[in-house]
């Protein structure tokens, strides 16, 4: 009788393992907790059948789910079978989809980190399997196992949109508001540095006055600021890239802000997801009699924003050349061809060969032809488009 048993059970285990989607299976940690299945191209659910995984922050932005259906589609046309899991905001699950992915066999695994600092150890365990591991979008950092990142030139994101408010400043005094995203993010320390190299001189002058940050007018006078000043800064500004901290932080900004700094105003917002919940805040204050406002990224909303009037620019940032990249540089490894890079990015550990992509501003006056002409989105999913 406890040898049937032991069969049986043994059974039922391996018919947990082999059925893919369904709630506690524990082939998959996104499923049973909130987060989609993993995702299957031309792959079945045994072990084994994976040669490229993804592994993407959250599933809950629309940037993300574009990405999954790019890289599935593109890894198939490729001839190559993948996984796409999300870590939804956790660093722990985040290693529970490399460990899953290195269990099917994955050869190469593509990693959007949820903190760029904790994913090493997710690096180190998939290089410990035998994988190549790519850094996608967001630089993994301190380790040496990270064998590629492919991604946008940050700094050069937060310069266009330093250069964008720069371009729209007249006379002295005008109210600067600084926000910043996540500050366990690399990209984040990027996006503010280049954004303050183009700032700084202009904080310093005295066009601009910072309105709500006391760390960054203790360091106005400095033009190029370190990882710890840097840090400081973020750790007053972050939206840790959610709307509802960037709401209730500008509120708080707001609230807080006398008359001097209300007016026309002035303010680097870090992506268009963050930049919509702020333009809304400060829309809402009488006091605030225009506003100038950055993002990144070209999402939807922030594009019909765009268009209204609501938002004043965002960064560019063409992902369909970023998973075409990606693809390719995995492509490559797995075709035993040595993959093409063009630069590198020291990580704190080493100098990971990387493949860099430019970015471009988009204003009401370049939409059409930078959005639409060039195939991104269709003209029938804006109002108000010319």
């Amino acid at each position: 009788m406890k040898k049937f048993f032991s069969i049986v059970a043994a059974s039922l285990l391996a018919l947990s393992v082999g059925c893919g989607g369904g709630a506690g299976n524990p082939a998959d940690p996104n499923s049973g907790n909130g987060n989609p299945p993993a995702q299957d191209n031309n792959a079945s659910n045994s072990s084994g059948d994976v040669q490229v995984g993804i592994i993407l922050p959250t599933k809950d932005e629309p940037r993300w789910i574009q990405d999954q259906t790019r890289f599935e589609n593109g890894l198939t046309q490729a001839g190559f079978t993948s996984s796409v899991l999300f870590s939804q905001g956790s660093s722990a699950t985040e290693r529970s989809n490399v460990e899953a992915l290195v269990g099917r066999g994955a050869k190469v695994i593509i990693i959007c980190p949820q903190d760029g600092t904790a994913a090493a150890g997710a690096v180190d365990e998939a290089k410990q399997s035998g994988a190549t591991v790519i850094a996608y979008d967001r630089l993994i950092t301190n380790t040496e196992n990270l064998d590629y990142y492919v991604g946008f030139d940050s700094k050069a994101v937060g310069e266009a949109q330093g250069e964008y408010l720069l371009s729209k400043a007249t006379g002295n005094g005008n109210p600067l508001y600084l926000y910043s995203g996540a500050a366990t993010d690399n990209n984040a320390f990027d996006f503010f540095a280049g954004a303050w190299s183009v700032l700084q001189p202009k904080i310093q002058d005295g066009t601009f006055v910072i309105a709500n940050s006391s760390e960054a007018l203790a360091l106005a006078d400095k033009a190029e600021l370190d990882r710890e000043e840097l840090g400081k800064i973020l750790g007053q500004i972050t939206t840790d890239w959610d709307f509802n901290v960037a709401k209730t932080k500008a509120e708080a900004n707001l609230t807080s802000a006398d008359a001097k700094l209300k007016g026309n105003v002035f303010i680097l917002a870090p992506n268009d997801g963050t930049a919509r919940s702020i333009a809304d805040t400060f829309a809402a204050d009488t006091a605030v009699t225009h506003y100038e406002i950055t993002g990144q990224d070209v999402e939807i909303p922030s594009v019909q924003y765009i268009i209204d009037g609501k938002q004043s620019m965002t960064v560019f940032k063409d992902t369909r050349e970023l998973t075409e990249a990606a693809i390719k540089l995995a492509s490559q490894v797995l075709n035993g061809e040595t993959p093409e890079t063009t630069t590198t990015q020291n990580n704190g550990s080493k100098e990971v060969p990387s493949k860099i992509l430019d970015v471009k501003t988009v204003t009401k006056d370049n939409v059409k032809e930078a959005i639409i002409d060039t195939g991104y989105y269709d003209a029938s999913q804006f109002t108000g488009l010319e």
